[in-house]
């Protein structure tokens, strides 16, 4: 027999914020910073195996060394795999409007691949392998948002 048979749980939804802040390490500092201030998109580079992690990791996972080596990555790439976000979800930023198209873009000289969102196309035009451009923010902050958007380079 349940101790909490016939009773009522009781639930209130509250309207607290709750606000924090992090701090983004100094491998995503130097990316966030390069962004901000230069327009400029680098990585770092694994001084064993080599490889360009875009978005920035300061360990290879392969050679589990750190990677100091700072090389500059294009701002163009191809897009390696994409998603249509149909519905206005919360995690999708207030002044993206539906569909939105997440995208995995690999830039020309990077590894791994980064998830940003595109624009200036419709849905209907995405296909995998496409090439695309980044498209920086007017006003930068030091985020991933300094780069607005990807969009198809012509």
């Amino acid at each position: 027999m349940s101790m909490f048979k016939g009773i009522e749980p009781m639930i209130h939804n509250s309207k607290i914020s709750v606000p924090y802040s992090w701090w983004a390490g100094n491998t995503a500092s130097k990316f966030f910073i390069s962004l901000r201030d230069e327009r400029k998109i680098i990585a770092p580079r694994c001084g064993k195996c080599g490889k360009v992690f875009m978005p920035p990791r300061k360990i290879c996972p392969d050679c589990f060394t750190e990677n100091t080596e700072w090389v500059d990555v294009s701002d163009e790439g191809t897009l390696v795999s994409y998603s249509i976000a149909r519905r206005q979800l919360a995690s999708i930023p207030e002044d993206k409007k539906v569909p939105v198209i997440w995208g995995l873009i690999k830039l020309d000289g990077a590894d791994t691949a980064m998830l940003h969102c595109l624009d200036e196309l419709n849905p209907g035009e995405v296909t995998i392998g496409m090439r695309v451009k980044a498209v920086f923010a007017e006003s930068r902050t030091g985020g991933i948002r300094d780069i607005s958007h990807f969009k198809p380079v012509k």
